[in-house]
């Protein structure tokens, strides 16, 4: 069993990781919604779900933003 470093809230992502996670379709930035569990590419106008703290990155996958 693993659990949650001191320094990060449970169901945060890795600021690390979101260093070096680009959007799949644009290759551009991406934001992180804590609050519904995403990261977000304003580019390509997608959420990309984060389930159990691992980020799907399929374009498939992703909510459209409107």
């Amino acid at each position: 069993m693993t659990s949650t470093p001191p320094d990060r809230a449970a169901g945060s992502v890795d600021p690390k990781l979101l260093e070096i996670l680009v959007c799949p379709l644009t290759k551009g930035p991406l934001e992180y919604d804590a609050e519904r569990q995403e990261l977000v590419s304003r580019a390509a106008r997608l959420a990309y779900p984060i389930r159990d703290g691992i980020p799907i990155m399929l374009v498939d996958e992703a909510r459209r933003l409107d």
